[in-house]
């Protein structure tokens, strides 16, 4: 295990949580504010149409899992590989309330990986913004070889670009529960549906198991490397 610095440690821990609950919460706040806007008050009674993170916090998702993650990261080793993970609380929605059910099934889905999209290109002119000032790529994302920025404007700025690519392309996977998987669906013959039903049952399940072999980071790898380039140019 290596020797950790812990007041350097906790500075990343405290950002990137905090940086995680802002994620989070524009995730679900843009289910919820795209749902009201197409005639589900659902959300909007509940208070679920604000940024305000305590309306979208789940105590295991948003806080326990994510913690105990990043402190397993951090030791290395095998417990290094446990992926860094987490979500709210889902927004509710009544699908009946919509005034046209296709197109609110696809438009509230996409509400929440468009928020999170939104948040990433935020990072992006940021990023952008610090590296006329002398910043340099590897003070927002770790690259192997280099140590770890310290600066906790670059650590936040890094969080904002690696959380919102990573929620954005995670959720767009077309697999329950995510929310690509409710815009396939859409989409798809009626006589799928027994199959959707089923990957939900145990879909949560199934999806952290490929998280952890590896699957979701194969995926994400060209996703990063087309962050990095967009830095460099």
């Amino acid at each position: 295990m290596p020797e950790i610095d812990l007041a350097n440690f906790i500075s990343h821990l405290v950002i990137y949580m905090v940086v995680l609950l802002l994620a989070i919460s524009v995730h679900e706040a843009g289910h919820a504010w795209m749902s009201y806007k197409f005639g589900d008050d659902t959300a909007y009674l509940l208070g679920r149409v604000t940024l305000n993170p305590v309306a979208h916090t789940d105590p295991i998702g948003t806080l326990l899992i994510p913690i105990i993650s990043f402190v397993f990261g951090a030791m290395g080793g095998a417990l290094g590989s446990i992926p860094l993970i987490g979500w709210g609380k889902p927004t509710p929605v009544n699908p009946r309330k919509w005034t046209n059910y296709k197109w609110g099934n696809v438009m509230v889905s996409v509400a929440g990986v468009l928020a999170n999209l939104i948040l990433l290109i935020i990072g992006i002119i940021l990023a952008k913004i610090m590296m006329t000032q002398g910043f340099e790529i590897k003070d927002f994302l770790r690259i192997q070889g280099e140590a770890m920025s310290t600066n906790p404007l670059s650590i936040f700025v890094g969080n904002l670009m690696l959380l919102n690519l990573s929620l954005f392309v995670f959720n767009l996977l077309p697999f329950p529960p995510l929310d690509g998987s409710k815009i396939l669906q859409t989409f798809m013959p009626e006589s799928t549906e027994p199959i959707f039903n089923l990957l939900e049952q145990f879909g949560f399940l199934i999806l952290m198991f490929l998280i952890y072999i590896g699957v979701f980071s194969f995926i994400i790898r060209p996703f990063l490397y087309g962050l990095l380039y967009i830095l460099s140019v």
